[in-house]
């Protein structure tokens, strides 16, 4: 029986967080959780030349062809004409947006005859006019580039940053989401240059294009999105015939898949000393001084899959296309034919011909145009020249996740400074990025330079942890037993072991090894 004196039960409230909308920016999604909050307005700040007016106006044509939803640009900058002429290097047809009546461009350039009345500036007009366009074009975006221009033809700040706040006010108010682009002095100096993001502070995007050493790095952070989640940090980002693309580098290595498959080396020997080749969706570093034969093992590792049927392709930076021809063929390799047959493809570049951005997003899109199974990248130490270990390591973790995405096997080199004794492959920075390292350096026996190679690590797999010798031929690489009787191999002192000390050294080894973990 039901008692008709207890209260009726309380349904809790509905908690609906923040909407974001889609921008469809490459990897801007991503980093914001979703996009920007509905119906309120984003600073997008940056110094000159950062690609500000460039957001700006992908977020409204994106809007409008994917998903139908019209966009009002106000320029107080560029004339409209300018506006739709720089978008069509992107491929953006802006004109018959405008035509079809989905875009409507706003030219808000204040006259320069009116500097001197200072004090009754008023954006009453203006502010009409663009609640008089959302409304007839039903517009759901707004851009507004750049309100640094309003201040920088007016003398007094305060009264224009009150303007502004009123139309900040009154496009939050009809729900509108706006872009609003302002400009900045330094690349991490204040969010803008006079102060307007007590305006629009809810949301913060900050873009930069920061000189390292003799190479620009352009990057995109989110400051605050207020009410949601975003990924934190300083994400690469560079500008394509597309658009702008950023990347998510921290969601990549999220999604990464593992497989048991294993591909050859195209050295037998290499595959026996890795319990039977390398993972398929493995990234390999081959590391050691110059001329210790990197280049040879990764030209046996494109060669390999050519002959088995499949697509490979070498990004080289340190070498010329006729460099590496002649030295593969004096391997009996045939860079030219594999190419002929559409199984190879190489491109050749300098290092310092573009940033690391451009450099990784060229990457991805020949991958994505040939779908090779197997990449090379010769040499990695030639990318790093230059630039920061930071800027390094995300440019090493760009390629490598998208490698393992796509289920690619990837073999990379990297030259040490050393030329003889052992070396830090965590100097490198990348040491855990990588799946396998193969270690190669010189090492002095019996008055002779020989090579040395080992497999320093291998994840998921048990592999020879012997230090052999290496020598090269006409027939390529040999890969022989390990150096008998000798120890300190690895510190480039090679000194002879008694027959007492090799079988106590032997025995110490196989304890050690029955201890320690295979993968």
């Amino acid at each position: 029986m039901s008692d008709s004196n207890q209260p009726e039960q309380q349904k809790e409230p509905v908690r609906v967080g923040v909407q974001k909308i889609r921008t469809l920016i490459e990897g801007f999604d991503d980093i914001s959780h979703g996009g920007l909050p509905i119906g309120r307005t984003s600073l997008v700040s940056g110094t000159s030349g950062t690609g500000k007016t460039l957001f700006a106006v992908q977020f409204l044509y994106n809007g409008i062809v994917h998903f139908d939803e019209p966009g009002v640009f106000v320029t107080f900058e560029e004339s409209p004409s300018d506006i739709i002429k720089n978008a069509q290097s992107f491929g953006w047809d802006l004109q018959r947006l405008v035509n079809d009546g989905k875009l409507f461009i706003l030219d808000a350039s204040p006259d320069p005859e009116g500097q001197d009345v200072v004090g009754n500036f008023d954006l009453s007009a203006l502010i009409e006019r663009i609640q008089y366009a959302i409304r007839k074009y039903k517009a759901k975006r707004v851009s507004i580039d750049s309100i640094t221009a309003v201040f920088q033809q007016y003398d007094a700040a305060s009264v224009v940053r009150r303007e502004i706040f009123r139309l900040v006010a009154r496009l939050k108010q009809i729900g509108a989401t706006t872009v609003m682009t302002t400009e900045r002095i330094e690349e991490y100096g204040p969010v803008a240059r006079f102060g307007v993001e007590e305006f629009v502070s809810d949301n913060v995007v900050i873009v930069r294009n920061v000189l390292e050493g003799e190479r620009r790095r352009r990057t995109l952070e989110i400051l605050k999105l207020r009410g949601t989640t975003h990924m934190k940090g300083e994400f690469p980002f560079t500008i394509t015939n597309e658009g702008i693309n950023i990347f998510p580098l921290g969601a990549m290595r999220l999604t990464q898949r593992s497989s048991n498959v294993r591909v050859s080396s195209g050295v037998k020997t290499m595959d026996e000393m890795c319990g039977g080749g390398f993972f398929k969706d493995s990234i390999i570093l081959a590391t050691g001084a110059t001329g210790t034969g990197k280049t040879l093992l990764v030209s046996k590792f494109l060669e390999n899959a050519c002959i088995n049927g499949e697509k490979a392709m070498l990004f080289a930076y340190e070498e010329s296309r006729a460099q590496l021809f002649r030295n593969a063929y004096s391997w009996g390799i045939d860079f030219e034919e594999m190419e002929r047959k559409g199984l190879l493809r190489i491109l050749c570049a300098y290092p310092e011909s573009t940033g690391l951005e451009d450099h990784l997003q060229i990457i991805k899109t020949e991958i994505a145009e040939f779908k090779p199974s197997r990449i090379a990248i010769d040499s990695l130490s030639a990318i790093a020249r230059g630039v920061s270990n930071n800027s390094f390591r995300q440019f090493v973790i760009g390629v490598t996740g998208f490698a393992k995405q796509e289920e690619i096997t990837g073999f990379f080199t990297n030259t040490t400074d050393q030329f003889m004794g052992s070396h830090s492959i965590t100097d490198s920075h990348i040491s855990t990025i990588t799946d396998t390292i193969l270690m190669l350096q010189y090492v002095e026996i019996r008055g002779e330079m020989s090579r040395a190679i080992n497999v320093f690590k291998m994840r998921g797999s048990w592999h020879d942890k012997g230090i052999r010798e290496y020598t090269i031929s006409e027939k390529g690489p040999e890969i022989k037993d390990s150096f008998r009787n000798f120890e300190r191999i690895i510190s480039g002192s090679p000194t002879r072991v008694s027959v007492d000390e090799k079988m106590e050294l032997s025995r110490i080894v196989k304890n050690v090894q029955g201890r320690s973990d295979e993968g």
